[in-house]
């Protein structure tokens, strides 16, 4: 697909083809991006426009980059469209959540294996009878990297919104019959966590032909909060991003011996 607007560069990560690896790791905060690409090897700034801030480095011997998305489906799947026109084939999640089951706790990590599409970007991919669902590779190599160093680790189905004060304060909206009585029914189905991007990066990466995995750290539980117990905060999310780059070197070799 050729470039939208500009000729030579994607036209909002401001890259060409060569600029960033077939694999990609997509946080939302651009501040993130310069700790992840530190453990990649020989990594080295590309380019930032907007939410987008992109660096490029290798695993295996295989180039990899990381790329912002900023907050949202909108964003995100911007970045994605515009890193596959760069030859992207993997692009893998790493974000942070908040707990909606009572078992998940914070400082435990979600495998998405597949998202409540309660956003609108991906209604403008495919029909919202289609699921919004992880690629398995990504999502087992998710789970053995995050296994691996111990971390909690839950894979299942996460909520989507674009709302976030709509999850926080729905009593202050209009429409708050709508998103408590949705909540309810979501948390009762066992939706593990709650985020902003992953249903419209599966949507996107199902259309794309890519293989696209999410991997959350939970912050912390309201429903625990709500429910009077013990509600544990956790604000790092360097376990998960480790987990995310062990799972792109897992991935990296497996498709390596493809190759072969």
């Amino acid at each position: 697909m050729a470039t939208v607007y500009s000729p030579e560069k994607e036209f909002h990560l401001n890259i060409t083809a060569g600029d960033a690896g077939r694999y990609v790791i997509l946080p939302g905060d651009p501040g993130r991006c310069k700790k992840i690409a530190e453990l990649f090897d020989e990594a080295h700034f590309v380019a930032s426009n907007r939410e987008y801030m992109i660096y490029t480095g290798s695993i295996e011997g295989e180039p990899v980059s990381v790329c912002s998305t900023g907050i949202g489906g909108p964003s995100a799947a911007i970045a994605l469209e515009e890193l596959v026109h760069c030859g992207a084939h993997t692009l893998i999640r790493v974000g942070t959540s908040g707990g909606m089951v009572p078992e998940v706790l914070g400082g435990d990590v979600v495998v998405a294996t597949g998202a409540v599409r309660m956003e609108g970007t991906s209604r403008e991919y495919a029909p919202i009878e289609y699921p919004a669902v992880a690629d398995f590779e990504v999502a087992a190599a998710l789970c053995q990297a995050a296994s691996g160093l111990g971390l909690r680790v839950h894979t299942g189905v996460v909520q989507s919104k674009d709302n976030f004060y709509g999850q926080h304060d729905p009593d202050s909206m209009p429409v708050s019959y709508e998103l408590k009585q949705k909540w309810a029914a979501y948390l009762k189905c066992g939706a593990l966590c709650s985020e902003m991007e992953t249903a419209a990066l599966f949507i996107a990466g199902a259309v794309r032909k890519v293989r696209v995995g999410s991997l959350l750290t939970v912050f912390a539980n309201q429903t625990r909060r709500e429910m009077g117990l013990e509600d544990i905060q956790c604000m790092d999310s360097g376990p998960a991003v480790q987990a995310v780059v062990d799972a792109v070197r897992i991935l990296i070799r497996q498709d390596q011996n493809i190759e072969k």
